[in-house]
C-alpha cells in the first residue's frame, strides 16, 4: 500500500558525456522514491469500544496522555464528521450512539 503524500521526485538534468556520480545520484533519488511507495507508512483506523471492551474494528490504539502506559481505543463521532474521508465510520450520538459510515 503506497502512501498518498508520495510525490515523484525531481530527477537531476542529465550530462552531456556519461559520468558515475550522476548516475548514482539518480539511482539514489529514484530508490528513495520507491522505498516511499513501498512503505505503507500511518494508518489511520478505529475501534469500536463499548464500555471499555473491544467489540468490532480494526486494532487502532493511542497512549492516553493522561494516564502514563495506557491506551485509549474509540471511534470519531458526528462532531468530528468533518474531518473524516468518505468511507470513515463514527459514531452518531445524536442517534443513540449508532454506528454510521460517511459516505
Amino acid at each position: 500500500m503506497s502512501q498518498k503524500n508520495v510525490r515523484a521526485p525531481l530527477l537531476p538534468v542529465a550530462p552531456v558525456e556519461y559520468n558515475a556520480q550522476f548516475m548514482n545520484q539518480v539511482l539514489s533519488v529514484l530508490r528513495l522514491y520507491f522505498n516511499q511507495l513501498d512503505n505503507a507508512g500511518p494508518m489511520t483506523a478505529s475501534t469500536q469500544r463499548v464500555n471499555g471492551t473491544i467489540v468490532a474494528g480494526l486494532s487502532f490504539i493511542q497512549p492516553d496522555p493522561a494516564v502514563p502506559n495506557t491506551f485509549t481505543v474509540s471511534l470519531p463521532t458526528q462532531a468530528d464528521l468533518g474531518n473524516l474521508r468518505v468511507g470513515d465510520i463514527y459514531y452518531d450520538t445524536t442517534a443513540g450512539n449508532v454506528l454510521k459510515v460517511k459516505t
